[in-house]
């Protein structure tokens, strides 16, 4: 593994390095000692970095890993969108490469529920347990009501000329989403999520989730693994403007019932119902809420 960046037009990550997969290099940053190894897989727009708070309480405990798929973030650029097998492939080869030892407790938040899902139907043996970080699962339309099914969700998300007019409010949220991470690691971050490539690498993670549910629907349910959701069921005031109160609680409803009915097919499964954040702040409004899920989820994996 490198520390440099494998192109001089691309951004060094402040920490962490790069791993070959495939002969490509794939961004990760690993912390901590011990097992099992707990392993975040970014939403959509999002990248490894951007769990890095949580990641260090984390490291306090057990190993905690974090990555960018390759085509995202500061790994090597690739045609996207990609299957969800092929990104599950990918961190298979990369936690062997590693040398991290299996198995793993994922971590997935939004878009990373799909790939966390391919990664179990895949390797369920290497699945030690799941903290479902307000993820997408295989099953949202089926829950959800029909202006918020996923084909509608990727025809309602910004598009590029949509993002440019948010740049500057983009920014000035994400700098304080991170205020208190160390400097070294801030403003770098901030920076290199205002470049044009990882802008145009969100909407293109966007734009296939209903084909990503499609395939995961081919195959087998999540393993029986302890599993935690948290679901999140803040207000967005953003949402609120555009949607009416009924489709809002619709939304709600079916979020809970979706993750609800997630947990409920393991033996060992609980929700946690979270009010008091949003979806793209999980992470930094409740680290607290986030680690402790994992701590269970661990301790639960080490008695299973």
């Amino acid at each position: 593994m490198t520390n440099d960046t494998t192109s001089a037009a691309r951004p060094a990550p402040p920490v962490g390095g790069f791993q070959e997969v495939g002969g490509r290099g794939i961004f990760v940053h690993r912390s901590g000692s011990g097992g099992p190894a707990v392993v975040f897989l970014p939403g959509a727009s999002a990248v490894g970095l951007d769990y890095f708070g949580v990641q260090q309480q984390v490291s306090q405990f057990t190993t905690a890993v974090v990555y960018d798929r390759g085509g995202t973030g500061y790994s090597d650029p690739l045609p996207l969108p990609r299957t969800a097998a092929a990104v599950a492939v990918e961190l298979h080869e990369l936690l062997h490469a590693q040398n991290i030892a299996a198995p793993y407790v994922l971590a997935p938040h939004s878009l990373g529920g799909f790939y966390a899902h391919r990664f179990a139907q895949l390797y369920p043996q290497d699945v030690a347990g799941l903290v479902w970080l307000d993820a997408l699962h295989r099953d949202w339309d089926t829950f959800l009501p029909p202006a918020m099914h996923l084909v509608a969700s990727e025809q309602m998300a910004p598009d590029l000329e949509q993002l440019e007019r948010m740049r500057l409010a983009l920014r000035e949220m994400r700098g304080e989403l991170l205020v208190d991470y160390p400097e070294h690691v801030r403003q770098p971050l901030i920076d290199a999520h205002d470049r044009d490539e990882w802008i145009h690498v969100g909407i293109a993670e966007r734009g296939t989730l209903a084909e990503l549910a499609t395939e995961l629907l081919a195959g087998p349910d999540i393993p029986d693994v302890p599993v935690v959701a948290l679901t999140v069921l803040g207000v967005d005031p953003a949402q609120q403007s555009l949607t009416s109160e009924r489709t809002l609680q619709e939304v709600h409803e079916g979020r809970r019932r979706l993750d609800a009915a997630l947990v409920s097919a393991v033996s060992h499964g609980e929700q946690r119902i979270l009010r008091d954040t949003l979806h793209h702040r999980l992470c930094f409004d409740r680290p607290d809420a986030v680690v402790q899920a994992i701590r269970d989820v661990v301790n639960r994996a080490a008695r299973v």
